[in-house]
């Protein structure tokens, strides 16, 4: 098994393992955690360990050719995407800020590209207006890992054919950054409804208030008339902002150095959101 290293954690910052280290520690499986895959003595040991598959998900790292070329079945990936729609680091984010109705996993063969090379399965699941990008990320996961299970015998029998991308129908999904998750009310509250659910748990979708970061973690979109681009005000008992087109209405929120909180909970420390 390879995963990525030991980081830093919690607020004491202690080493932290990856899931799927721990996972392999209890099957007594061998583990290495290079910091980069090509480094001496990690390629030293995938030449040691021969293998005649590797199957790779959300690794975060790209494979260089000798590591593609070296099992004698290839490489295959799990894509938390139906390819060749949304290729790249943040499939699930761009899924739901697009409005996709569908998503779901792709058992891919690897090639030098980014996510272009050919598919071998896929299975679709449908996104719901209430799903958030760490509920998609669970779901995909576990429909991913079965899938793994189904395919891959089939794959080494030849009964799974590897079929081309279209590559004219793909899109991208870059890196997501930190910064990314600030929240524009001058954009319509539906797009900054997708937003939020897209950034939920990370980065987070936020906002000031008091000067300090307020985490936006779930909303409604409520029809409103025009009115100038965030304001802050107070729809039905819950904090709102006026936007370029709708009311976001805050359902749960999470000011700095605080824990999520409801809204009205919220609102009841909060007597001056509306000035």
């Amino acid at each position: 098994v390879v995963t990525q290293p030991d980081r830093p954690s919690g607020r004491g910052r202690g080493l932290k393992s990856p899931p799927i280290k721990l996972a392999a520690d209890e099957l007594n499986l061998p583990v290495i955690q290079p910091h980069k895959l090509s480094e001496p003595s990690a390629m030293q040991q995938l030449h040691h360990w021969a293998p005649d598959l590797i199957v790779v998900s959300a690794f975060g790292q790209i494979l260089r050719p000798e590591v593609l070329n070296l099992p004698e079945n290839g490489c295959i990936n799990l894509h938390a995407s139906l390819l060749p729609r949304w290729r790249g680091a943040s499939p699930i984010q761009a899924a739901i800020l697009n409005g996709d109705e569908l998503t779901g996993v792709t058992i891919m063969c690897m090639d030098p590209g980014i996510d272009t090379g050919p598919t071998l399965i896929q299975r679709s699941t449908q996104i719901l207006a209430t799903h958030t990008a760490g509920y998609l990320a669970a779901q995909l996961s576990s429909m991913g890992a079965d899938l793994l299970v189904e395919s891959i015998p089939a794959y080494l029998s030849g009964t799974l054919v590897p079929r081309p991308q279209e590559n004219l129908l793909a899109t991208y999904a870059p890196m997501i950054k930190k910064e990314d998750g600030l929240l524009d009310f001058s954009q319509p509250a539906s797009v900054l409804e997708l937003k939020i659910r897209a950034f939920n748990p990370w980065p987070s979708a936020y906002t000031y208030w008091r000067d300090q970061v307020l985490k936006i973690h779930r909303a409604h979109v409520v029809d409103a008339p025009a009115d100038e681009a965030g304001k802050k005000v107070i729809h039905q008992g819950l904090p709102a902002f006026t936007t370029g087109k709708g009311l976001l209405v805050i359902d749960e929120l999470q000011p700095a150095g605080k824990n999520i909180l409801n809204s009205k909970t919220f609102l009841l420390g909060a007597r001056n959101w509306v000035i």
